[in-house]
């Protein structure tokens, strides 16, 4: 399925217009400008499509691109396609190299983003999943940080509910599913809030807009559980994994609002926003207000595995060039 896949030693740096970025897309590696689709697509229509958000970060000192746990993802988006009735896609071996590939083409010197994603193709108006067809895309673009990882940001929680497992899967990178972030994510930031903390229909905890949550109470680390309507985060298993590499005690269990106005430390992970601490939950201070030492060491380890600098988190990283 991949086609003149041999893989080029980095380049330099490089900054191209976006439009001029390579992505994958209807079997072919192709400009991302040329990538169109009709807009009576089903997946534009009604948001019948899956994805995923894949990091690959730069090594300077090594002069290499790091894919970030790229077939973890890629199962993810395959259980998700399968929720969605769309099973007949590439195995995780074939996605994976042409997500490497999507990389390689781009010629990245500089951390970058990488969005895979199944969709309904059939171009027709009717509301269901059955009986439609499907194609698939990867692009890549470059992207830093998301939100800030190092002062500790403001969140506020929001009014609007986490969608529950029997109306929306959370499980699944559902593309539609995103507006209910979007809900939340407007509200916190129209309420002076960089981030919102969402509850579940019961007023347990769940998650940030798009980012997993955890707690430190009396230096243990504590996190929702994947049956409280959460996404099943590839860095939250990561962030659990670093725990138990650190000796810190990790706790999977329903935690209540007011647990977060008294937490020692809080923060949020996930692809984009990566490690980043709360500085604030509804005006009330997280511990003192800073970057508690939890959260820091937390931090410091996931950055350094991430770039392939740690050889206990060397099966993380996949390299994107040959070496020269």
């Amino acid at each position: 399925m991949v086609t003149d896949a041999t893989a080029p030693a980095a380049p330099a740096a490089s900054k191209p217009d976006q439009n001029s970025l390579m992505c994958y897309f209807q079997g072919n590696y192709v400009a991302l400008g040329d990538a169109r689709i009709s807009i009576m697509t089903h997946a534009f229509l009604y948001g019948t499509g899956v994805f995923e958000g894949i990091r690959a970060y730069w090594n300077p000192d090594e002069k290499q691109l790091y894919a970030l746990r790229v077939k973890e993802h890629i199962v993810r988006l395959r259980n998700s396609s399968k929720i969605m009735l769309m099973a007949e896609i590439p195995s995780v071996d074939e996605f994976t190299q042409i997500v490497l590939e999507v990389l390689r083409r781009n010629h990245f010197t500089e951390d970058a983003y990488c969005r895979p994603s199944v969709y309904k193709s059939t171009e027709a108006i009717g509301v269901k999943l059955h009986g439609l067809t499907h194609d698939f895309y990867v692009l890549a673009i470059p992207m830093g940080d998301y939100i800030d990882t190092e002062k500790g940001i403001a969140t506020g929680t929001v009014s609007w509910r986490r969608t529950s497992d029997v109306s929306m899967p959370s499980r699944s990178k559902i593309t539609g599913s995103y507006v209910n972030p979007a809900f939340s994510k407007s509200e916190a930031m129209l309420n002076g809030f960089e981030e919102a903390i969402v509850l579940t229909a019961e007023g347990h905890v769940a998650e940030g807009s798009a980012e997993n949550l955890f707690m430190v109470r009396d230096g243990v680390l504590i996190t929702p559980s994947v049956s409280e309507d959460i996404l099943e985060g590839i860095t939250r298993a990561g962030i659990i994994e670093i725990a138990g590499h650190l000796g810190i005690t990790v706790r999977e269990r329903q935690i209540d609002r007011s647990e977060l106005y008294i937490a020692d430390e809080v923060f949020l992970c996930g692809t984009g926003a990566q490690v980043s601490p709360v500085s604030s939950v509804d005006h009330r201070h997280v511990g003192d207000g800073h970057v508690g030492p939890i959260a820091k060491l937390i931090g410091k380890t996931y950055f350094d595995a991430v770039r392939g600098r740690l050889p206990a988190f060397r099966h993380w990283v996949t390299p994107v060039y040959e070496s020269e």
